[in-house]
């Protein structure tokens, strides 16, 4: 008995001496940049653990579409093989925030999806759900609703009352 538990003990501290030390690092406002294809203008920044990208949607998104396009946007931009690849490349990183501004400046809409909320299948949902929607949600604005949908359940969110009523 007193052997076995020594032998435990020893395998015990093997093991707690073997474990691999993550390094947990963070990317650059060039990282981050770098990382998201996007038409319009996109500026990035780190606020601790988190990515920031801010993006200027179109006014004509807003105008045409409403508060379901004001709704949409960081979702669009958040559930994308990029965002997923961020949490990948660099184990710091506890979160993306996704923040969508008008033309003119106000903030219409953020949101933050934290580091292990996706897992593979849901990573795949999303990212289906993502590109259904940039796709053919103007012709089917049924996907941009999903899309929502999908990011209320999954992030924390605000939208400005401004654009999305109250």
């Amino acid at each position: 008995m007193v052997r076995r538990l020594s032998v435990l003990v020893l395998a015990f501290l093997v093991l707690a001496g073997c474990r691999e030390e993550v390094e947990l690092t963070l990317p650059t406002v060039e990282d981050l940049e770098a990382a998201y294809l996007y038409e319009g203008e996109l500026s990035a920044a780190m606020s601790g653990n988190v990515a920031e990208i801010t993006i200027v949607q179109p006014a004509w998104h807003l105008e045409r579409g409403g508060a379901l396009w004001a709704k949409v946007g960081p979702y669009i931009i958040l559930f994308t093989e990029e965002t997923q690849n961020l949490f990948k490349d660099y184990p710091g990183l506890a979160g993306v925030r996704v923040i969508t501004v008008s033309s003119g400046g106000p903030e219409v809409a953020r949101a933050l999806l934290l580091r292990g909320t996706l897992n593979e299948i849901t990573w795949r949902r999303a990212q289906h759900i993502s590109g259904l929607a940039r796709r053919d949600g103007t012709r089917r604005p049924t996907l941009l609703e999903d899309l929502v949908r999908y990011g209320e359940d999954h992030t924390e969110y605000e939208y400005n009352p401004r654009y999305v009523g109250s």
